[in-house]
């Protein structure tokens, strides 16, 4: 076990800080969901691509895994999430708030264990030096806003009532801070973390590009696009940050 740095107190704190204001600006504004619908579905996909993805290939790059282990794990979760869905789809119930879409928590739950992932991230970092702990500690902070934002969406997109989301949106906030403490005790087998992450990438991909972005279709087109691009680029940029 590795002692804390006194930083990372304060850096756990920040980050569910970030997690939760983003997650509550979103249910403040929820009768324009559309907009967050747009704006979700293009964050997931570039969190996909921009982020999760490449770190998984990076990973599998240092270790000389195979890539195309990493592909199918990609192709596997997205059609897992896809069947789930077909399959456990419930009715939609809106006038009764105890009903809702089993597709919500699990997708909430998704985003969850890339909290916990990305809080532990940090934790490694610091065991390098606390100058890369900073920096990584810095880009994950900075898209824990959409974090909290995309778990309130999901919740609230597949019928769970607002009382669920603010749950969730809480396990999501904590969840960086645990994987903190636990990266200071245990160490992630790196083949392994790669197929995980390869994962995420299916998961992220179905809710972004199937679940969500179909939800803004109803809605004024530039509109939509906006939002989605928007979404897009401020993961794009967010994730520069850990580049520089």
């Amino acid at each position: 076990m590795h002692a804390m740095d006194p930083i990372l107190y304060i850096l756990a704190l920040i980050t569910f800080a970030s997690t939760m204001i983003g997650g509550l600006v979103a249910v403040k504004f929820r009768k324009v969901l559309q907009y967050f619908f747009a704006f979700s579905a293009g964050a997931l996909i570039a969190i996909t691509f921009f982020d999760v993805l490449p770190e998984s290939l990076n990973i599998a790059k240092t270790t000389g895994m195979d890539t195309r282990t990493l592909m199918i794990a990609v192709v596997a979760a997205f059609l897992f999430f896809s069947l789930v869905e077909r399959f456990f789809l419930t009715h939609h119930h809106h006038d009764e708030e105890e009903h809702g879409h089993i597709m919500g928590p699990i997708g909430a739950i998704g985003l969850v264990a890339h909290s916990f992932l990305d809080g532990a991230a940090i934790g490694i970092a610091f065991q390098a030096n606390a100058k890369v702990g900073i920096i990584v500690a810095l880009a994950v902070i900075s898209h824990d806003f959409t974090d909290g934002i995309n778990t309130v969406v999901i919740m609230l997109k597949n019928e769970q009532n607002v009382k669920n989301a603010r749950r969730f949106l809480f396990v999501d906030a904590i969840a960086p801070v645990f994987g903190i403490i636990v990266a200071s005790f245990f160490a992630i087998n790196q083949n392994v973390l790669a197929v995980i992450l390869a994962a995420f990438s299916g998961q992220f991909l179905y809710i972004g590009a199937a679940s969500l972005l179909p939800e803004t279709y109803r809605h004024v087109p530039w509109k939509m696009a906006l939002a989605m691009i928007f979404g897009v680029l401020l993961i794009f940029g967010l994730t520069a940050i850990n580049k520089i």
